[in-house]
This record gives structure tokens, sequence and C-alpha cells, in this order.
């Protein structure tokens, strides 16, 4: 699994995952539309963690430019 998201990228996935982890556990966010919001925080954090994104991958998009001249 080669790399695909720059650290910027990544930092942005972090930050919307907190966002909604904080709108969830605050009551803005609640029933099925928060069950979502926390299942698309924890696939942003997972990605963001590891580097790679699958969405990424199958759409040919590469925002980690690390080795490139």
């Amino acid at each position: 699994m080669k790399k695909n998201m720059s650290s910027n990228d990544k930092l942005i996935r972090l930050g919307i995952s907190i966002i909604l982890i904080i709108l969830y556990y605050k009551g803005v966010l609640v029933g099925t539309v928060g069950i979502i919001s926390l299942i698309v925080a924890l696939l942003l954090t997972l990605t963001s963690l590891i580097g790679f994104c699958p969405i990424y991958k199958l759409l040919g998009i590469n925002t980690n430019k690390t080795g490139e001249k």
C-alpha cells in the first residue's frame, strides 16, 4: 500500500474527524446521523493515520508529493 495523502490532507481529515466527534458528544448530531458521523470520523482518522485513501486510489488522486522532483 503506497501512501497517497499529504500531511495537509491528513491534518484536514483529523480536524474534520475531531469536529464530528465533538458535535456528536455535544448532542448536535443525534440518532442515525450521529452514528453515521462517528463512522465517518473513524474512517477519516484511520485513513489519515495510515496515509492511504482507497477512494483516492480508485480516482487516481495522489496528494503525496514526497519523492517527486
